[in-house]
């Protein structure tokens, strides 16, 4: 079986498209599949293209026995939207281009934005070959979520495109099950959703002691700490964290909040933290993949948090689960069907997003001995549900089904 995937975000990038993409064609190249990635040349999140790379038309590399075409784009920051609109048209258009000289089975092609989608169903048409939208995020709602944009006559166009997307796909394959509930309450067959949530690579994260060096190297020695791992955007709620934990410096001068990461939000953030004399928090750029669990060893608790909005209940963060495999309870600021994974699995504490209070009464919960193991025992729960290969084993037999029917 050959299948031709489109994403626009690939390994070395360590965000979690690139990472949800890269393990499970990873795993399908093992199982005897032919997978051929089109992609960006790396650049997430500065709109810097990654050293050993150069913004070409056209080059192939291969990564693990994953074939690997990577494409020209118009490349830039991930912030503002006009911008980050560019790009994502410019990669739609040279996708679709670089894939009418690939030969495939089937097309994937996946989100969080769906411009991506438009070049698979594109080349669908085109080659006669059935695709698959893997919706990653609802977009363009979670824009609105954010504030990036108002609900207005480019939203509306987006919408309606959305839909003809939904309409158009063989089937589609969804991250959490309210976005399958969201996109049959748009008039989607039930029947052609199938929900493959995220997970976790078991053989990159586990459980080891903390590195020492690095502890010591980020001034956090004798610390509890908790980490905060991924983008920061508009999103994320990251401001509230900073103006809630400037009051534990004088409290609990044994906690320190560690963030790693870039994006939009990054500049004011550490200008808010300047800004508050904060003497708790540590800012680090994006590490790569293979640094990443050296940095999750040296957290107690895992922090992750959005701003609070109905849209973000429909999201499950996958950092959750890295965390999970690394036996590190959650400290989870979001509602929804997140939430309802962590408590069933009793793998952390939950706050309402951004409420200082909440906020304030989860940490002291989950920095009680007694609470704190009890959680380290759930985490341990959690991701035996969630190991990434073979969450990827059973949506490959779905897409094996699409091919053949």
């Amino acid at each position: 079986m050959k299948l031709l995937f489109l994403t626009d975000n690939f390994p070395p990038e360590v965000n979690a498209p690139a990472n949800r993409t890269y393990e499970h064609c990873k795993e399908w190249v093992e199982k005897g599949v032919d997978v051929t990635v089109i992609t960006c040349n790396p650049n997430f999140p500065k709109g810097r293209v990654y050293d050993g790379y150069k913004n070409k038309l056209y080059q192939k590399e291969t990564i693990d026995g994953i074939k690997v075409i990577r494409v020209w784009s118009y490349i830039t920051a991930n912030e503002g939207f006009v911008k980050r609109i560019l790009d994502y048209i410019s990669f739609a258009i040279t996708s679709f281009f670089a894939g009418l000289f690939i030969k495939t089975d089937l097309i994937i092609a996946t989100s969080p934005q769906f411009f991506t989608a438009v070049s698979g169903c594109g080349l669908a048409f085109f080659k006669r070959k059935k695709w698959v939208f893997e919706v990653r995020d609802l977009w363009p709602e979670s824009i609105i979520a954010v504030g990036a944009m108002e609900r207005n006559r480019a939203i509306r166009i987006f919408e309606w495109l959305e839909k003809k997307l939904y309409q158009s796909a063989d089937h589609i394959v969804v991250v959490t099950d309210t976005f399958k509930k969201k996109i049959a309450a748009r008039g989607i067959n039930p029947d052609k959703i199938s929900v493959y949530k995220n997970g976790a690579n078991l053989e990159l994260f586990k459980p080891q002691a903390k590195n020492t060096a690095l502890e010591n190297e980020l001034g956090l020695k004798d610390k509890f700490v908790f980490a905060y791992i991924g983008t920061h955007g508009m999103a994320h709620g990251l401001s509230f964290i900073l103006n809630a934990i400037k009051p534990l410096e004088k409290s609990h001068p044994e906690f320190a909040f560690l963030f790693i990461g870039d994006g939009a939000e990054k500049k004011t953030l550490v200008k808010q933290a300047e800004d508050l004399k904060l003497q708790n928090a540590v800012f680090v750029d994006s590490v790569s993949k293979k640094q990443i669990v050296d940095y999750l060893s040296v957290m107690d608790v895992a922090l992750v948090n959005l701003k609070k909005s109905d849209t973000f209940k429909t999201v499950i963060p996958s950092k959750i689960f890295e965390a999970a495999a690394m036996e590190k309870p959650i400290l989870l600021g979001l509602e929804g069907e997140t939430k309802g994974i962590i408590e069933q699995y009793d793998a952390g504490v939950c706050f309402t997003p951004e409420d200082q209070d909440s906020f304030f009464k989860a940490v002291k919960s989950i920095t009680g001995k007694e609470k704190y193991q009890e959680t380290l025992e759930g985490s341990k729960k959690l991701v035996k549900d969630f190991d990434r290969s073979k969450i990827a084993a059973k949506m490959l037999e779905c897409l094996k089904e699409v091919n053949n029917k």
